[in-house]
């Protein structure tokens, strides 16, 4: 990797990327010119999402995924934003796969800050069992990383 300084966040004492300059790096850099970075939604309802986030080389084959589940009801920008968040995540999970910005923790700054926030407000709703059997799917069909 380059000598490029990625800027953190600190939650709870340990130091986590965010997503933007995970994104902005990958954006930038040279080798990955011409890479593709896309997102497929794997699942959506009114109270939740799960994207799939896929990096593509400059030959169409995918070298990193990431996914990510978000819940409507888990914090207050989810309320309107929760497909979003969950692209946002997946993007930073997929680019954390593929090594950037990994230096003190796959998780990315938005990723930690959503968990602290759900474990702040206990009871909320968990996974369906519909998402858990498609992420579960994906998962054995090697379909993820």
């Amino acid at each position: 990797m380059s000598n490029y300084q990625f800027k953190t966040t600190n939650i709870k004492g340990k130091e986590y990327v965010q997503v933007n300059d995970r994104i902005l790096f990958f954006r930038n850099e040279p080798r990955f010119e011409g890479w593709g970075l896309e997102s497929e939604v794997l699942h959506l309802d009114n109270e939740s999402c799960v994207i799939r986030a896929s990096i593509r080389d400059v030959s169409g084959k995918i070298v990193a995924q990431g996914l990510a589940q978000e819940d409507r009801s888990s914090s207050y920008i989810n309320k309107t934003s929760f497909v979003e968040n969950a692209e946002t995540s997946a993007w930073g999970r997929a680019l954390a796969n593929l090594g950037i910005g990994i230096e003190t923790s796959i998780a990315s700054a938005q990723e930690v800050s959503m968990a602290v926030s759900k474990q702040a407000h206990p009871g909320k709703k968990e996974l369906t069992q519909e998402v858990d059997d498609k992420m579960k799917a994906a998962f054995e069909s090697g379909d993820v990383d």
